[in-house]
Formats: C-alpha cells, sequence, structure tokens
C-alpha cells in the first residue's frame, strides 16, 4: 500500500468515526478539552499503526484501547494532578447546550471512580463483552463484572437523587 492510499483509509476512518471517538474520549476524561487532547494522542498512535492494524480490522478497537491506557498514563503523571494557578482563567459558554439526561449521566459517570467509570463506559456505553473489556482495562472478567454492578448500582443512585432534587 503506498502512502496516499494509507492517508485516504485513515482519513475515511477518522471522518466517520470521529463523532463516536469524541464521545468516549469525553466520557473517560470528564472533560472536553482533555477529551481532544486525548483524542488526538490516540489518533496520532493509531496512524503509525495503521498499515498493521488495518490489515488486521480491528482499526476501532485499537483505538480505543489507545484512548483508554493514553487516559491512564495521563492520570499517573503527576502534573496531571496539579493546577496551580493565581487566577482563575474565564470558561467560554458551551456552544451548544447539552440534553438534561446527557448531561446528568455524564455528571453521573463523573462521580464514580476511575475504573467503575471505564468499565461501565467500555460495557454498557460501547457495548464491549466482559472479555473485550477485561482485555482493554488489562483486568480479570471477575473485576469487570464486579465494577459493572457496583457502577451501574452508583449510578442508578445518583440520577434517582438528581431527579429527586
Amino acid at each position: 500500500m503506498n502512502r496516499d492510499e494509507r492517508d485516504a483509509q485513515f482519513t475515511d476512518f477518522v471522518v466517520g468515526r470521529l463523532p463516536h471517538l469524541r464521545r468516549i474520549a469525553y466520557a473517560l476524561t470528564g472533560d472536553r478539552h482533555h477529551a481532544e487532547d486525548l483524542l488526538q494522542t490516540a489518533l496520532a498512535k493509531l496512524y503509525v499503526a495503521w498499515p498493521r492494524i488495518h490489515h488486521e480490522g480491528g482499526e476501532e478497537a485499537y483505538c480505543r484501547q489507545i484512548l483508554v491506557r493514553t487516559n491512564i498514563d495521563d492520570l499517573r503523571r503527576s502534573w496531571r494532578r496539579e493546577w496551580p494557578t493565581e487566577v482563575l482563567p474565564e470558561h467560554a459558554a458551551d456552544a451548544a447546550p447539552s440534553i438534561e439526561e446527557r448531561s446528568a449521566l455524564f455528571d453521573a459517570l463523573q462521580a464514580l471512580p476511575e475504573q467503575q467509570r471505564k468499565v461501565v463506559v467500555l460495557r454498557h456505553w460501547l457495548g464491549l463483552s466482559v472479555r473485550e473489556t477485561a482485555s482493554e482495562l488489562g483486568i480479570s472478567d471477575g473485576t469487570v463484572k464486579s465494577h459493572s454492578s457496583r457502577g451501574l448500582s452508583a449510578l442508578e443512585a445518583l440520577l434517582v437523587q438528581e431527579r429527586h432534587d
């Protein structure tokens, strides 16, 4: 495959899947700016691996795995946990308001512990199997099941509480 074909195939994949991948990144990070950075890094890594991955047909799964693992790596970096500032920045208003239920769901997702959030996003939003989720996160099937159960229970409680408030 020549470079032009490779670039065209990669571009077609990204154009077709960008909104979906952006939502995954946002669900993992809970922040639009971090999600964009995470997605940019993931797409750069995907581009490097594209010839090998494209022949195997696992482009989307590989990209999801990059998103999850890159997010984990970012969270482990000490500079990500510190935000020293003397003056708070002004925040621009969102271009389009989000749907109320989606907003409540994302807020509830962010309230979950990190590992539960990742399991819930991969299992129940992306529809991966227990085995696929375990493989992507590098944990056992049983851990996926327990995090999924606890995460869904916590989400339900948070969303019920939100409706009553």
